[in-house]
Formats: structure tokens, sequence, C-alpha cells
């Protein structure tokens, strides 16, 4: 017996291992894998062998008559329903007219004149921050308001609601609701004033009150009514330049100079001032100065 061939039996059995199911599982995996690969190598040269021929560009359209009835168009309309103006261009007229009221405020109204008055009349009492600025503006404000409401009314009827009601372009309403303030202005503007403004930016005379220009009539009425709020502020001052001046004398007299005269005369001015009923005295005159047309 050959004593070798144990150990030969012996090193085949070792080297011989036994597939576990991992094992399996791994050679199947490498052996799709290689499947696949092979797979794309055929294609990828089968593509190459046969390229596919470029397509032919297509024709281009045709152009359509923009003014055809082909075709859609874009349009912004700035009317809404039957010829009035859009919600957005009431909006945003509202705005800009917002943005105008106290230029409008100042120039066009009795605000002036009568914001003048009360300050002078501030100023007559010896008082300089009662009442405060706040409240002069407010009352000016409100007086402004109650004097310029037959104006405004007009305006509002004669141009504001023809123009949301669609009966008047906005050009249209314009020239139609400014007819009551030029009247407004007109009465309350001396023609000496009119005569100045109109020198001065070498304009010939206007024909007729209808033919002064807005431009003219404005900075005129304001000079006016500068002028009439320091008449009243005159008016208003003689009195209380009275008392001061009884008040002076009389310290001057008693050889008390070294008191200041304000001091004393104050209290003389108010009691004077509420016994008349100062307030509703100067407010009558500004708004009587209105009604009565000058």
């Amino acid at each position: 017996m050959n004593p070798t061939a144990p150990r030969a039996a012996a090193a085949t059995r070792a080297a011989v291992v036994p597939l576990t199911p991992a094992r399996r599982r791994a050679v199947v995996l490498l052996l799709v894998a290689a499947l696949a690969l092979v797979l794309l190598l055929v294609g990828a040269g089968s593509a190459d062998a046969a390229p596919t021929p470029p397509e032919q560009p297509a024709a281009p359209t045709a152009p359509v008559d923009p003014g055809g009835s082909a075709g859609d168009t874009v349009s912004v309309d700035i009317n809404g329903v039957n010829g009035t103006p859009s919600s957005s261009i009431v909006v945003l007229l509202a705005i800009t007219l917002l943005s105008v009221v106290p230029a409008l405020l100042l120039m066009m109204t009795s605000f002036t004149k009568i914001f003048v008055v009360l300050a002078l009349t501030r100023n007559a009492l010896g008082l300089q921050g009662v009442p405060p600025n706040q409240v002069i503006a407010g009352l000016a404000l409100f007086l402004s308001l109650f004097i310029m409401a037959p104006v405004v009314g007009d305006v509002n009827e004669l141009g504001v609601q023809p123009y949301l009601a669609g009966q008047l372009t906005f050009t249209q309403a314009v020239d139609v609701g400014s007819g009551p303030l030029r009247d407004f202005m007109l009465d309350h503007t001396r023609e000496s004033d009119l005569a100045l403004i109109t020198r001065a930016a070498d304009q010939p005379n206007p024909e007729s009150p209808e033919a002064v220009p807005m431009l003219t009539l404005i900075p005129a009425f304001m000079l006016s009514e500068l002028r009439a709020a320091f008449i009243i502020g005159f008016v208003v001052f003689v009195p209380f330049l009275v008392i001061d001046i009884v008040v002076s004398s009389a310290l001057m007299s008693m050889g008390m100079m070294m008191l200041p005269p304000v001091m004393v005369s104050l209290p003389f001015k108010l009691l004077l001032f509420v016994l008349v009923d100062g307030w509703g005295l100067v407010v009558t005159a500004l708004i009587g100065s209105y009604m009565g047309g000058g």
C-alpha cells in the first residue's frame, strides 16, 4: 500500500470548500452584474454602428395682422361699468388729492386768514404758548370747513359726482368743479392785488374776471387774505395796547419800575377778553368777513 495516498486524499478534501447560502448569493450577483455589463457593451456598439439621422426643422409660423381679429390682444381700460371710472383710478386720484390737500388748504381757502388772526389775538394777550399752535390750527381748520362748506358742496355737485357717474371726463370735471372755488377767491380778492400780480408776471390785463388765470388769482387771493388778517389783528391789538400803556404809566408813577408791566397787565387783559367774550367776537368777525363778501 502506498503511504502517500491518504495524504493526497486529505489534501483534496481540504481544498474543496463547501458553498454556504451567503456565498451562493454573492456568486449569483456577480453573474448578474457580468451579464448586464455584456448587454450594455453590445447595445452601445449597435448604437454606434447605426446613428439616427437628424430631423428636419419645422417651418416658421406666418405672422398675423395685429389689427385683425385673429390672435389674442391685451388692453387696459380705465373706465368701469357704463363709462364710470374704475375703482383703481378713483383710489389713485384720492391718494393724489390727499397729498396736495395742505397746499390747497393754505392757498385757496380761508384757513390762512383765520390762523393769522387767531395767532395775532394770542400775541395781543401777551400769551406765547397758550393756546398752543395745534389748538389754533384745529380751530382754524374747522372754521374753514364751516365757511367753505357751500363751495365744497358746489364742487362736489358740479364736478365730482358727474365724473364718478361717467357723465364728464376728468379734464371736464376739473374745469367745471374749479368754477365755485374760482368765484369764491374772486369775491375776496382786491383788484389792486390782481393788478399787482399781473404786472409782476408781465401779463396783459384780463378782460373779465372769468379770464383771470388761476396762477394769477391764487397769489393775489393770498395777498388779500393776509392784508385783511393784519387789519383785524390791528383792531384786536388796540384795546390791549391801551391796557399796557395805562399799567406802565401807573407803575412808573408809583416808582415800581423794576416790576415788569406784563405781569400786572396780563390779568386785566384776560379779564377784559373774557368779559367781552373775545373769542366769540373774533370768530364772528372772521365768519362775517366771508359771509358779507369781503
